[in-house]
């Protein structure tokens, strides 16, 4: 199996990744599926403002690589060829992925604080951010995590500064590349 995690900050283009792969037939799960999964056997949701908190206790109490920990199984019961991570957030996540399988390429997604925080303005996701400062601040928290380190371990990278268009052919280029080598 060929697992593809994806990694960057919030608003550079990691769903947009996602969609490209999914139209491909790569099989996508979401990092922040665990967490929204935790809040709801919480009674809780998204729209609580509750997912960071969720996120940071789960690392506190089961270590920074926890979220990836409790993906193995979704991936595992999948079976597929290739499959995408998207979300990753630390390098204990990556290095979690690494363990479980020989397989694993990281890939970084990085865009500009500034075409970050205009795409999340105009997304209008209910746990998207309602000022620049909110944004810097999940940027810090994120960073914390280890999400810097893992984005500096990516095996490959790709820029999304321009158009959706270009963006998705590289995207689309890269992930068939991926799947042909598995």
């Amino acid at each position: 199996m060929r697992l593809i995690g994806v990694v960057g900050l919030p608003g550079s283009g990691k769903s947009e990744f996602s969609r490209c792969a999914a139209e491909l037939g790569i099989p996508v799960l979401v990092m922040g599926d665990v967490i929204r999964r935790v809040a709801a056997e919480r009674g809780l949701s998204a729209e609580d403002g509750v997912l960071g908190e969720i996120s940071g206790e789960l690392r506190e109490t089961y270590g920074r690589g926890a979220i990836a920990h409790l993906m193995l199984p979704a991936v595992r019961e999948l079976a597929a060829p290739v499959v995408l991570i998207d979300g990753i957030r630390s390098d204990a996540e990556v290095d979690e992925f690494r363990r479980a399988f020989s397989g694993f390429t990281l890939i970084g997604v990085s865009s500009s604080f500034e075409t970050r925080w205009r795409r999340l303005r105009r997304r209008g996701r209910s746990d998207d951010l309602t000022d620049a400062g909110s944004l810097q601040r999940r940027d810090e928290r994120e960073l914390g995590w280890g999400l810097g380190t893992a984005l500096d371990e990516a095996e490959l990278t790709v820029e999304n500064e321009g158009s959706l268009g270009s963006y998705c052919a590289e995207v689309r280029a890269m992930l068939v590349s991926l799947a042909e080598a598995a």
